[in-house]
């Protein structure tokens, strides 16, 4: 259950990043864990829970597990237990892991601050309220 641990962290720095604003989005690279994205999805949204990342979506990345192989030098992604014990290539057994074996917050997507927030409700306010004028007809002018 290290997926859970995974996604407290994952969380955590969201929040951090984030400060009082809500997160609405995060995107999420896993490299080299054998991850399944629905329980990550489901681990992100219970750590969330109570925070301002609470019902922000999750776009994973997942980047495969790489072996290499020590005999004939091949790198590939492992795509079955078997490839973890003996080569994809060669059918050696001297595989070694490769590549990336890590989980990275790449972005977060955050409401914008509360002050912003009303400035844009008050201009878009401003702006519907010239367009309204602007689309009313002047009755002066059919004064005779």
């Amino acid at each position: 259950m290290h997926e859970l641990g995974m996604c407290e962290a994952i969380v955590e720095a969201a929040v951090r990043r984030a400060g009082d604003r809500t997160v609405r989005g995060m995107r999420v690279r896993v490299g080299g864990h054998p991850v399944d994205p629905a329980v990550i999805e489901q681990g992100v949204r219970m750590a969330a829970m109570g925070t301002v990342a609470e019902g922000a979506g999750v776009d994973l990345v997942l980047e495969p597990l790489r072996v290499r192989c020590r005999r004939c030098r091949a790198e590939t992604p492992v795509n079955s237990a078997v490839a973890l014990a003996a080569c994809p290539a060669c059918g050696a057994v001297d595989v070694a892991s490769a590549g990336r074996e890590d989980v990275v917050l790449e972005s977060i997507t955050v409401d914008a601050p509360a002050a912003e927030s009303a400035t844009d409700d008050a201009d878009d306010a401003a702006d519907a309220a010239d367009r309204s004028v602007e689309h009313t007809p002047d009755r002066r002018r059919n004064r005779p």
